[in-house]
């Protein structure tokens, strides 16, 4: 079961949607965890036409392992606004910071229904 807080804003127009799962390594601490988290809230100001982010951790179901530890949505103004995401130098360097405490990631992009 996954709580998400803050997503889509309506009255802000926007065409794309991105979802980053994160599993992190055995012996990861909270503290590092934690890192990632505000290093992620940071990363949303420093990239272009963010008009939403929520993030949070993944809840544990009826005592069954999650396959990730924490989402983030980015909600995009436009499509290419997306794309150019993938580049993003503040993307890069919060990934080099902190994908050595990252098991797997998987990302999406998902057109949002008008």
């Amino acid at each position: 079961m996954l709580i998400i807080y803050g997503a889509y804003v309506p009255h802000k127009p926007a065409e794309t949607q991105r979802i980053v799962c994160i599993k992190f390594k055995a012996g990861t601490t909270s503290a590092e965890m934690e890192k990632e988290m505000r290093d992620f809230a940071v990363l949303k100001n420093n990239v272009k036409d963010v008009v939403a982010y929520s993030a949070g951790r993944v809840q544990k179901n009826d005592g069954n392992k999650s396959e990730y530890d924490v989402i983030h949505y980015l909600t995009f103004r436009t499509d290419e606004a997306a794309k150019q995401y993938a580049s993003n130098a503040y993307r890069s360097d919060f990934v080099k910071s902190n994908e050595s405490h990252w098991d797997k990631v998987l990302e999406m992009n998902s057109d949002i229904e008008k």
